[in-house]
């Protein structure tokens, strides 16, 4: 039933469900599913087959190292602006989500690649934390999905057309757009629901993320997972139908129901670019979540960008390149900002792009 009701609400609303919002049954296909990705293959055989599929999947889905001369090419005269999400791809997955560390080579990347192209990082994780683990400041922030944005000042839309509240933050430089900011209260409460219900389970664990309540249970045994699951769509059905469920590695989230996601922040950060409607303009963005589909969707609609997935197995995904993993990912940073330092015209991109002097 309840299934069904957060079925017609979606529907009501216009919301397109992804994948990831998909309900999972207690003490089945959680366990599965969540298991596959993790587990070792001790028989040759399996890891000799998984090698051969991965190579197939990668017909349809090249290496963006080995494409990356073909993508240059493309991409040339145009305006490239570069979206990571953090988790995965930044950072390796850990078990415990605060001690997912970039390395101080990864950082130096990504404030490098900043240096010539606008640079956004769009996290499921809140705005702080994400921002606490980055620690730059030449780069755009999008925490809970996109539902926390710090962007340049200007007037902002959502998809579903209305207008929302965009202010100055403290130092006055940047604005701060969050679509769901009437939900916080709601979700203060969801929060401390989740507190009390889950404390006895171990090694489940909560994450305030801001603008969602996170369940992580990489730490919980495979047994507890129904029991988990259980408490936390019972504490949900009472927020229903304000709130949805949705899934991600090893974690459960619960965020408003509203339009909003991974793909909608990056369509505002080009709008606040002056990019949205730019012929020429080349997103570039690269995650490795199911929550990241939501933007690679988004390019494949534009008709024009390059959605690189990060992933060390076969996937169903928007994407049209790949990377194995994380080390993959700082290479392919590097590469991309000694092109772009190698280019004649990258003062004058950086400057028309970010609207500062270089």
């Amino acid at each position: 039933m309840f299934k069904r009701n957060l079925a017609k609400f979606n529907q009501a609303m216009g919301f397109q469900r992804s994948s990831h919002w998909q309900k999972v049954q207690p003490g089945s296909d959680l366990s599965t599913k969540e298991r596959g990705t993790n587990s070792s293959h001790p028989v040759t055989n399996e890891a000799v087959s998984d090698d051969a599929n991965y190579s197939s999947w990668m017909v349809d889905h090249p290496s963006a190292l080995t494409s990356f001369d073909q993508m240059m090419k493309d991409a040339k005269g145009k305006k490239i602006v570069v979206f990571l999400d953090y988790d995965g791809t930044l950072s390796p997955i850990v078990n415990d989500p605060d001690r997912a560390f970039m390395s101080d080579e990864m950082r130096a990347a990504v404030r490098e690649v900043a240096k010539y192209f606008p640079t956004a990082i769009i996290s499921g994780r809140s705005i702080d934390k994400v921002k606490g683990f980055v620690q730059l400041n030449n780069i755009y922030y999008a925490g809970s999905h996109g539902m926390d944005i710090m962007a340049p000042p200007r007037p902002a839309r959502s998809s579903d057309g209305k207008y929302h509240t965009v202010s100055l933050d403290r130092k006055g430089n940047d604005a701060v757009f969050q679509p769901a900011q009437k939900f916080l209260p709601a979700l203060q409460k969801i929060l401390k629901e989740l507190e009390e219900a889950i404390m006895k389970i171990p090694g489940a664990r909560v994450e305030n993320n801001g603008f969602c309540a996170s369940v992580h249970f990489r730490q919980v045994r495979e047994e507890d997972y129904g029991t988990l699951e259980e408490k936390v769509k019972s504490i949900l059905k009472q927020y229903y139908p304000d709130f949805r469920l949705g899934w991600g590695k090893k974690v459960m989230e619960i965020r408003p129901s509203i339009e909003w996601d991974k793909g909608n922040a990056l369509e505002y950060l080009l709008d606040t670019l002056g990019l949205g409607n730019c012929p020429d303009v080349l997103p570039l963005y690269i995650g490795d979540d199911i929550t990241d589909e939501d933007a690679f969707k988004v390019i494949q609609k534009r008709g024009q960008g390059c959605p690189i997935v990060v992933t060390s197995s076969p996937k169903d995904t928007k994407a049209s390149y790949s990377l194995y993993e994380p080390s993959e990912v700082l290479t392919f940073l590097l590469r991309l900002a000694r092109w772009r330092k190698s280019s004649s015209s990258s003062r004058s991109v950086l400057s028309q792009v970010w609207g500062v002097s270089s």
